[in-house]
């Protein structure tokens, strides 16, 4: 076996993936409406000081500085013509960290959304799809990407179209959702919805899951439905928020603290997931902690609802509805009247 992400996966346990690119950005001087892939040019010393944080802190995966590579997101900034060179400069910064880390590091090229919708809501026709993603992973191929990681993604169209685009490099593909509206992706889909999904499509990812979302809790609940729907031999990967997102000196932060992000890793193990890493607010530090708590788990019963609450914070409405099998709209409308009604009952 010679691609280094799958012989990782047959070789060991469980593989723990990086952290966040834009957030991490944004504390060492990225302006908000800047293109971070810019970066891979303007500042690289700051792009390979992120990688580097994170393979010091013990990641076996990071993820290249592409997320918005695709020519639909390169457009925004005037750089859709760029994409060859923008995706292979990625690919290659995050391969020279690997490389003289000492150990094997997997280089998996970052694919996110284009940002557009699909025919009928939309323009983007589905041919025209699978060759901006085709376009991006052939670059991040180019430049020494193990595997290709389509992530935050919302809808299974634009799921597809970047399978059968990134298929055309014949690497390893993983995919992961965003679901973060009452427990279902923004189109829709819930986790069993997601599972089914995965095995229609051709080549079957060779791992899939969940990032992103409301926080740590919320995405522990999505892993243990995942977990629920897959079939034997699926790998499941977990890369949650470090809790949530507020505002601090015109800067976004997360309130999630190591120990948090910590005791979310063992939850995710328990609740199924092989890959753990985590996404928007988490930093080397977190990470850092992150891999001593993996190193020292053995993963147990998957937990609860009340444990997830209990160890990481209040789940939404809608993914603790989703975990304890009831309807999830209806969940949040009923949280919604109970904030309504205890707002009158201070006001009055």
């Amino acid at each position: 076996m010679t691609n280094r992400f799958l012989r990782l996966l047959a070789e060991k346990p469980f593989l723990m993936a990086d952290g966040a690119t834009g957030t991490n950005l944004f504390q060492v001087g990225l302006q908000a409406g800047d293109a971070p892939e810019m970066w891979n040019f303007d500042h690289v010393d700051r792009i390979e000081a992120l990688h580097q944080g994170f393979v010091d802190a013990g990641a076996d995966i990071i993820l290249t500085n592409s997320f918005g590579g695709t020519s639909y997101r390169l457009k925004l900034h005037g750089m859709q013509d760029r994409v060859a060179e923008i995706n292979q400069r990625a690919a290659e910064i995050a391969r020279r960290v690997a490389d003289r880390s000492g150990r094997d590091v997997v280089v998996a090229g970052s694919m996110g959304p284009t940002g557009e919708l699909f025919v009928p809501l939309g323009a983007l026709s589905e041919e025209d799809a699978v060759a901006a993603f085709r376009d991006q992973a052939l670059a991040l191929k180019a430049g020494g990407a193990d595997v290709l990681w389509i992530e935050t993604m919302s809808a299974k169209e634009e799921v597809a179209a970047a399978v059968k685009g990134a298929a055309a490099a014949g690497l390893p593909i993983v995919t992961t959702m965003s679901f973060d509206t009452n427990g279902r992706t923004m189109m829709g889909l819930t986790p069993a919805d997601f599972v089914d999904f995965v095995h229609t499509l051709d080549p079957k990812p060779a791992a899939y899951g969940a990032n992103c979302g409301v926080g740590a809790s919320d995405l522990t609940a999505t892993i243990v439905q995942l977990a629920a729907a897959a079939r034997p031999g699926d790998v499941i990967v977990a890369k949650g928020n470090a809790g949530i997102p507020f505002f601090e000196a015109d800067k976004i932060k997360y309130n999630g603290t190591p120990d948090l992000m910590a005791d979310y890793s063992r939850l995710a193990r328990d609740s199924g997931a092989r890959i753990v890493g985590g996404c928007c607010g988490t930093s080397a530090e977190h990470l850092a902690h992150m891999r001593s708590a993996l190193n020292a788990h053995t993963p147990g019963d998957k937990p609860s609802v009340d444990t997830i609450v209990s160890r990481l914070g209040a789940l939404t409405a809608g993914a603790s509805a989703k975990l304890s099998g009831e309807d999830p709209v209806e969940a949040t409308k009923r949280a919604r009247r109970r904030d309504r009604t205890s707002a009158g009952d201070v006001a009055f």
